[in-house]
């Protein structure tokens, strides 16, 4: 047998099964075998490969064992001349398995090799070419020389980021989520060190093929994907520990050179994982301090506003009350998990904000000494409801990456690779997840014929050839292939040519289930809703949304509803939005809404048949179905579309959708059409 490829798995069942689709077509014509050894995982990878990978050879490991143990046990039940050590959430190339050997072949001398290694975002992934990490490399990378001076062969030999990628050559090491490795090589070395439980291990076997006289090369003639981590990111592995730990056993192991040398390695060591805990935990500490901060301003403003000047109250209350409020607010949220798992969530910190301030003023009750007085404590929570979610929201619009960017109705600008029924189907399938915030703007043919065209009401922008200036000019932040519109092989073609573009590029498999990206997967398909409280249906929500309706719509009956009044008693023709705007009487009557589901008498509504014994909220002005207009929109995306709203509703969606309203207005407000939205 040519090749054995073995993959250890630990929870990352989407990754895998994209992955052992990749490498199928690798090993095609190739007499090869397939081994994945899955670490005891949970998420249903041993069932998934069973039923879609029968003739893959499984071995389940009743616990994790680690990388090294698990490809150790691998490598005992292989065949293969040569073997493929590969991650899980890789994806090769067509020509990738082929490359490889044909290079090995050639050069007698290589008893390892690894190829070029992508992120996917198409930029170089540093770690597929390395240095040993001698005392003097050791220290670039601890104290961040290499970091600094990455260009320089004095202090970027780490990363070997002065070697030109598209070149092959000799090096010290490549990473372990691909190695390329002869049979020969293993059964004179032995195989990875299980004292590494993970990390370490690939620096550790490199290290040992070239003291038994073999060469390690990094090729350039293929390329694969690595979405770098998943696994530590399905696990309560503590990755930082584990790095750093793996970097000690290495240096004790093989770079030892007496008493000082190893002191001031194990000093920088600690030193570093040290900064990489502090900067690990440092965001949400940042955070805290912030919001103790603003509460205390808030206090103090409040105070001046009320009484006309600061520290009015006796001066024993002042540490009393600059430490208990915060604190108490700082637990509300903390207790919310607004510091833990929900760091920028709006709706969790308004919560946490209001559950804070019910506190505050129930403890005046019961501490009278400190109950100098009530209407300071309203005002600063009236101020904190909109400065403490005001910040966060403001992180999430402007920090975050395309990846990470907020999911709402602005949407990510998603560009679709293929016109062919793959590209369709998935168009349908993005347009019925309404809570994904893909933002559809157009097609990308692989070829020119069709550039200009509609398909389904979306343009074909472009061809594969100029998909960099696509990328450009419709400012999109992501771009999704269909594996059954094109080969791996110009799938990562294109993503190398677009390399440093600010935008995520994803996979979507040939089942049509998910989509891969760089740190998340989307479920395609649906999933059943059962017994779910929908936010529409709380009491609080209720109220607050009836508030927001009467104050929305009395500010626009004021300023907007007279001039709309004139107009439509001249008779002159109006458009859709001043007919919206008649209604507002409506809305502070309470008989609508500012925001919600279609009238039934409206055609998009459908006559009303999508209305059902579940209370969706009052009819709105505006709402996700009249955002999403469309001649084809069917009554299970109209079903979708209300089930969404009632599910999510709070202030921040009602404002979202009110915003993206406003502006489909003034884009259109020449253009009205039977295809314009119903705002």
């Amino acid at each position: 047998m040519m090749v054995s490829v073995i993959i250890v798995n630990y929870n990352v069942r989407v990754f895998l099964e994209n992955a052992l689709l990749s490498v199928q077509k690798a090993l095609k014509g190739i007499h090869g075998e397939i081994i994945v050894i899955d670490n005891a995982s949970d998420d249903g990878s041993v069932e998934m490969v069973r039923q879609k990978f029968p003739a893959v050879k499984l071995i389940i490991n009743e616990h994790n064992i680690g990388f090294a143990a698990a490809n150790n046990r691998a490598i005992k039940e292989s065949k293969g001349n040569y073997l493929l050590l590969l991650n899980p959430d890789t994806i090769l190339q067509e020509d990738t398995i082929k490359v490889m050997i044909d290079f090995l072949e050639k050069h007698l001398d290589a008893g390892l090799a690894g190829c070029k290694i992508l992120n996917p975002d198409g930029t170089l992934q540093l770690a597929c070419r390395r240095s040993f990490p001698t005392p003097w490399v050791a220290f670039t990378k601890i104290i961040g020389l290499s970091t600094l001076f990455p260009s320089t062969s004095l202090f970027g030999k780490y990363n070997l980021a002065y070697l030109d990628p598209d070149k092959s050559y000799e090096v010290d090491a490549v990473s372990g989520s691909f190695m390329f490795v002869r049979r020969t090589v293993i059964d004179s070395i032995g195989g990875l060190d299980e004292q590494f439980f993970m990390y370490g291990e690939d620096l550790d076997w490199c290290y040992r093929i070239k003291q038994a006289g073999w060469k390690i090369y990094y090729v350039h003639d293929t390329q694969v994907i690595h979405y770098k981590g998943e696994s530590v990111r399905r696990s309560d592995i503590d990755e930082v520990k584990l790095f750093y730990e793996a970097m000690r056993v290495f240096v004790q192991k093989h770079f030892s050179r007496g008493f000082l040398s190893d002191f001031i390695l194990r000093l920088g060591i600690a030193l570093r994982e040290g900064i990489a805990f502090i900067g690990k935990i440092s965001k949400p500490i940042r955070a805290v301090i912030l919001d103790l901060i603003l509460v205390d301003i808030t206090l103090l403003l409040s105070e001046y506003f009320w009484f006309g000047k600061i520290f009015h109250f006796p001066s024993y209350g002042y540490p009393v009350i600059l430490t208990i409020p915060a604190l108490i607010i700082a637990g509300s949220m903390y207790f919310f998990g607004v510091y833990t798992k929900r760091k920028l969530s709006i709706t969790h910190t308004t919560g946490s904000v209001i559950l804070g301030y019910i506190i505050l003023s129930a403890m005046t009750f019961f501490f009278k000494q400190y109950g100098f007085s009530r209407m300071v404590v309203a005002i600063s929570g009236g101020m904190n409801l909109f400065l403490l979610p005001g910040w966060r929201w403001i992180a999430r619009a402007i920090f975050r990456s395309p990846e990470h960017r907020m999911r709402s109705l602005f949407g990510r600008r998603t560009i679709i690779v293929g016109i062919e029924k793959a590209g369709l189907e998935l168009l349908s399938k993005l347009r019925a997840r309404v809570d994904d915030g893909y933002e559809v703007v157009g097609f990308v043919d692989v070829t020119r014929k069709h550039i200009g065209e509609k398909v389904a009401g979306v343009e074909i922008l472009g061809s594969i050839d100029n998909i960099g200036r696509v990328i450009e000019e419709n400012r999109a932040s992501e771009v999704i292939f269909s594996t059954d519109i094109l080969s791996y092989t110009d799938i990562l073609s294109v993503i190398g040519r677009s390399r440093n573009r600010s935008v995520n590029f994803r996979l979507v498999p040939s089942s049509l289930e998910v989509i891969i990206g760089k740190t998340h997967i989307d479920e395609l398909d649906d999933i059943p809703l059962v017994d779910i409280d929908y936010n529409i249906n709380h009491p609080l929500n209720r109220f607050s949304k009836r508030l927001f309706d009467f104050v929305f719509s009395a500010v626009l009956i004021i300023a907007v509803y007279p001039f709309v009044l004139v107009r439509s008693k001249s008779g002159k023709s109006m458009s859709r939005f001043a007919n919206k705007i008649i209604l507002l009487p409506d809305v502070l009557r309470g008989g609508l809404s500012m925001v919600g589901p279609p009238d039934s008498s409206s055609k998009s509504s459908h006559d009303g048949t999508f209305r059902t014994s579940m209370y969706w909220g009052k009819y709105g002005l505006t709402g996700l179905v009249q955002l999403n207009y469309r001649d084809d929109l069917s009554l299970e995306e109209i079903e979708k579309y209300n089930l969404y709203y009632a599910k999510n509703q709070s202030f921040i969606l009602d404002i979202e959708i009110l915003l993206k309203t406003f502006m489909l207005f003034m884009k259109n407000e020449n253009a009205y059409g039977k295809n314009s939205p119903r705002f």
